[in-house]
């Protein structure tokens, strides 16, 4: 997502946040599948704060793939 302004498609607000799923550990990192040893990568949501609407998933380390 660049510089554009993003507008939530279901409540039409426009303030949005971005939080991580996984990190540290491995618990909630995405993984390539069959890979059960491996750390894989956090992932970035960006949703908006009004509704909790996800505007967008970003992957942080898809080297780890």
């Amino acid at each position: 997502m660049g510089n554009e302004k993003l507008v939530c498609k279901v409540c039409g607000r426009d303030t949005f946040t971005t939080g991580q799923v996984g990190g540290t550990t491995s618990q909630g990192n995405i993984r390539p599948i069959g890979a059960v040893m491996a750390v894989g990568s956090p992932l970035l949501m960006t949703f908006c704060k009004n509704c909790g609407e996800v505007a967008s998933f970003k992957v942080v380390k898809p080297e780890k793939f």
